[in-house]
């Protein structure tokens, strides 16, 4: 037991965490002493830590089969896992699958055997049908987000993955969502329900109306990002025109900004996150997938640019913000013919100063063509940026590791330099390209 408590908090101070909430360590406590659980909390709260502590304990070390199974419903959200977990410096080999990656590419990597599998319901299914892995070592079965697996239409790939694992003996279901109710299908019996979703608004969380004259609420919308000032938010949209329509506007008014949306291509979805979250675009506009299941950072506001549909994406919406301790906005634009939905009660109206000027971002992406399969650490990254680069210390941003690259925040006045005088160097004796995404 010291043993497991010193492992943990190893693991925690890789993550720069130094103390759990009190869902996580209930649901740890749980976990570890029951079959079946149920985790309902709301976005960010810190589900996937809550579930991911306690499986590890669960794994062989000396069982080279695949033990535990994490079935997610969006590829961005079995990047983040896999990325968790990579970072937690556990030694287990972890692997995430999805459609819109290469197939050639996921045999290459599940032929030498993960401990830990995650993926999206209709890429796990396909691996299945084609037996490339034992599949009598999974033990242990998560069903992340699982409300939103079946809202997407996996129920049936679901059913068939999970009545093809024989030895299953320990279910997590995790959810943000009050009613989701779970199909029989799953074999969930008497499971612990952990639920900290209170159905309530968070007090720290203000509705602000934001009154638009025009039915096109751009111009109301760019006041009030200049009322904001620069800090990240998220702007949410229900359709993809009306992303590329805001796009083009903020565009045409210089504010920089990423788009995020089903209808991308994968690759450019994950940059789009990565340029977000380093601070290259401080304004991310989106569809409802960003409500939930991507790793983004605790924010001050949202912009609800057009209303909410239905109260389940209104919360998952503010769910970004105001998450634990913290203290955010949610605004609401509205045209003044519009009529507000019956669901968002206790707004207020909200006053828009847009005297003050937006500052020019001060970050820019750089792309590295090598990565962790190359055993180039972070820490080789930065060496190079400070020794070849000629950077200091506060002029070195987020970086971010992935398995064959590596994404780094620069200062726009060197990013250029830096992409030209970097480029074809050696990093870790591989030869990179390195420029300016």
């Amino acid at each position: 037991m010291a043993n497991d408590i010193k492992n943990q908090e190893e693991i925690l101070a890789k993550l720069n965490i130094y103390e759990l909430n009190e869902m996580q360590n209930e649901a740890i406590s749980v976990i570890e002493n029951t079959t079946n659980t149920i985790i309902l909390s709301p976005t960010g709260t810190g589900k996937t830590l809550a579930f991911l502590l306690p499986t590890l304990k669960l794994i062989d070390p000396e069982n080279e089969e695949i033990q535990v199974l994490i079935l997610v419903p969006s590829r961005e959200l079995a990047i983040q896992i896999e990325q968790v977990i990579r970072e937690m410096g556990t030694g287990f080999k972890v692997n995430a699958v999805y459609g819109g990656r290469s197939m050639a590419k996921d045999k290459i990597e599940i032929k030498h055997t993960p401990s830990i599998l995650i993926g999206t319901p209709g890429r796990i299914s396909d691996h299945f049908a084609n037996d490339r892995f034992s599949k009598d070592s999974i033990k242990t079965l998560i069903l992340d987000e699982f409300d939103k697996s079946l809202e997407v239409g996996f129920e049936y790939e679901m059913r068939g993955i999970i009545n093809q694992l024989p030895n299953v003996n320990r279910r997590i279901l995790t959810s943000a969502t009050q009613d989701a109710e779970v199909p029989e299908f799953v074999q969930l019996d008497k499971p612990t329900v952990l639920n900290y979703l209170t159905g309530k608004k968070s007090k720290k969380l203000d509705i602000k109306i934001v009154a638009s004259p025009s039915k096109n609420k751009n111009e109301t919308l760019v006041e009030l990002l200049k009322h904001i000032g620069n800090q990240p938010g998220i702007i949410f949209c229900n359709l993809k025109s009306s992303i590329d329509h805001v796009s083009a506007f903020l565009t045409k008014n210089k504010l920089a900004h990423s788009t995020f949306s089903g209808g991308m291509e994968q690759r450019d979805r994950e940059r789009s996150l990565i340029k977000f979250r380093n601070g290259t675009s401080q304004i991310l506009v989106a569809t409802d997938l960003a409500a939930r299941g991507i790793d983004i950072p605790e924010m001050k506001y949202i912009i609800h640019y057009e209303l909410p549909e239905r109260l389940e994406e209104f919360t998952h919406r503010n769910g970004r913000t105001a998450r634990v301790d913290a203290k955010g906005t949610a605004y609401v634009l509205k045209w003044e013919k519009e009529k507000l939905p019956d669901f968002i009660k206790g707004a207020t109206n909200a006053n828009i100063d847009a005297k003050q000027k937006m500052k020019p971002v001060f970050w820019e992406t750089l792309f590295i063509s090598g990565g962790r399969k190359d055993k180039i650490s972070k820490g080789d990254v930065a060496g190079l940026f400070f020794k070849q680069g000629n950077l200091n210390k506060d002029q070195l941003g987020i970086i971010e590791l992935k398995q064959d690259c590596v994404f780094v925040a620069v200062p726009v006045s060197e990013a250029n330099r830096l992409a030209e005088d970097l480029n074809n160097v050696r990093l870790k004796n591989k030869k990179v390209r390195v420029f300016v995404i």
